[in-house]
């Protein structure tokens, strides 16, 4: 019988295995964008039509597109990028209620870790796109916009698609947190909101207009202490 100690010994050999294993078959696929969203709204939902439609410009534009891999936005996202020029992508997540991996995946992944399978969506990611969800949409917003704010990763684009569902959040960040002076008014300035899916690619574009893709040394030197 293994030991407390040893169990988690085990456990972080599993995760460093796990970041290898995804390292390796995901070598290749920039530039992509990491598009989040719920798992319960399914097709036939506005939501579910755009985050295809947005999947398919991008897959089109030469971007592979990553997903949670699993149902509703996450399954429109890869939908769209499979009829595309780029490969659609999920990273699934390994959960006792929950099922499998979508059918639109070109390259598919299944973590039983998430952290391991968050450091995939932001190591990846030339940028985020992000529609309504629920807890896991707001885990992932929150993650990179904490690494991006401390400087532990590079700035990317995070566009949040659904102005009605964000106000919410966006005004009590601006009330509560800069309010009471626990972020900063330009923090804030990390999000944009964009509804358009043409729009939404070209924001993309622009964002790296005259310096290309790929990260630069410092960038890359940044992700590797992530």
């Amino acid at each position: 019988m293994y030991t407390s100690n040893g169990q988690e010994a085990w456990r972080v050999l599993g995760i460093m295995a796990e970041f290898a294993a995804a390292t390796e078959r995901l070598q290749g696929v920039r530039p992509a964008v990491s598009l989040f969203g719920s798992a319960r709204i399914r097709q036939g939902h506005p939501y579910y039509e755009r985050a295809e439609r947005i999947a398919r410009l991008l897959s089109d534009a030469g971007f592979a597109v990553i997903s949670g891999g699993g149902p509703g936005l996450m399954e429109a996202a890869n939908r769209g990028a499979h009829a595309g020029k780029s490969p659609a992508i999920g990273l699934n997540i390994l959960l006792p209620r929950e099922q499998g991996g979508n059918d639109f995946q070109d390259v598919g992944f299944d973590f039983r870790y998430f952290f391991a399978r968050k450091m995939m969506f932001v190591r990846f990611a030339s940028a985020y796109v992000v529609m309504p969800g629920g807890f896991g949409t707001l885990d992932e917003l929150s993650e990179c916009l904490t690494l991006v704010q401390t400087g532990k990763s590079r700035r990317i684009p995070i566009i949040l698609v659904g102005g009605e569902f964000w106000q919410g959040l966006l005004e009590w960040m601006r009330k509560s947190l800069v309010g009471q002076g626990l972020i900063h008014e330009h923090d804030l300035d990390l999000m944009q909101v964009i509804e358009e899916p043409e729009a939404i690619v070209d924001a993309i574009f622009h964002f790296y207009e005259g310096r290309g893709f790929q990260p630069t040394r410092t960038e890359r030197e940044k992700m590797l202490n992530l």
